[in-house]
């Protein structure tokens, strides 16, 4: 798979995404959900609690109507309730916490890459003990549910940038399909003659409509698509560099460490032995 989801003009207004009710029984503040395969992408929807997810193996991808993020394993996404989203999943094992929207103030209402320490992620995983349809009642858990809420809240403020801009604009989506679909080779003359417009034009109209250059978006499309491809066990350093356009290992591992803090090999080797979920 190359590229992030394509079907940006797709999306139906947040008003007719379908309302998802998580919560069986009333007094439940907070608990999980597990979920383990694959889903090219579930409808568009919102749900009525905050989410948490946490993948320990392979790719959460998520859609919103400003952004498409990319979510490899050993990272969270926040998902604020109401905000209508889509959801694939790519061999995925993950851990979702939801949150009533009392436990958490999230005032910024969008979607967040969050960072997972070992102590954050030990707790997402203790979670699994209380799904989210549990009887209410239970002081254990919702004390446990209240400081992880907490935790929660500290990191709002530290995300992650892996993400990619959304475009309502039928042009600059058509340009970002050509885009993540050419990686490892494309120009911007080479996106120019594919949609049929000037050089100038598109530079004027893709900043106006991202908030960033085209060439911005090239390195940024290139570095989470490598993210993806470290995650395989049969993708060496250098062909993941080679696969998304890099001329050299040193370079693709410069921008990659700018863009993450780590280096390909340590990225790679982390997620490659990340612990299962207890």
């Amino acid at each position: 798979m190359t590229g992030i989801a394509r079907t940006a003009d797709l999306m139906p207004p947040a008003a007719t995404s379908r309302w998802v009710t998580l919560r069986d029984r009333a007094g439940v503040m907070a608990g999980s959900y597990a979920f383990e395969g694959n889903t090219a992408c579930h409808p568009w929807h919102r749900h009525d609690l905050h989410q948490l997810a946490y993948a320990f193996e392979g790719i959460v991808q998520i859609r919103t109507a400003a952004a498409r993020y990319r979510v490899p394993s050993r990272q969270a996404v926040w998902i604020p309730a109401g905000v209508a989203h889509q959801a694939s999943f790519e061999k995925a094992r993950t851990v979702s916490v939801f949150f009533d929207p009392a436990m958490v103030r999230d005032g910024g209402g969008r979607v967040r890459v969050l960072p997972v320490e070992p102590v954050f992620r030990e707790m997402i995983i203790y979670s699994s003990r209380w799904p989210i349809g549990r009887r209410a009642g239970t002081p254990v858990a919702d004390s446990f549910f209240e400081a992880l809420a907490d935790l929660v809240l500290e990191r709002l403020d530290r995300e992650q940038p892996y993400f990619l801009p959304a475009s309502t604009d039928p042009l600059i989506t058509e340009v970002m399909v050509y885009t993540d679909a050419n990686l490892a080779s494309v120009t911007l003359e080479d996106v120019c003659r594919a949609v049929t417009v000037s050089e100038r034009t598109l530079r004027r109209r893709f900043h106006a409509a991202t908030g960033m250059t085209w060439r911005q978006y090239l390195l940024q499309s290139r570095l989470l698509h490598a993210m993806t491809l470290l995650t395989h066990d049969d993708c060496t350093v250098l062909g993941v560099a080679t696969t998304v356009g890099f001329d050299s290992a040193s370079a693709f591992s410069r921008a990659f460490q700018a863009y993450t803090g780590q280096t390909p090999s340590a990225f790679r080797r982390e997620r490659l032995t990340a612990p299962p979920p207890r």
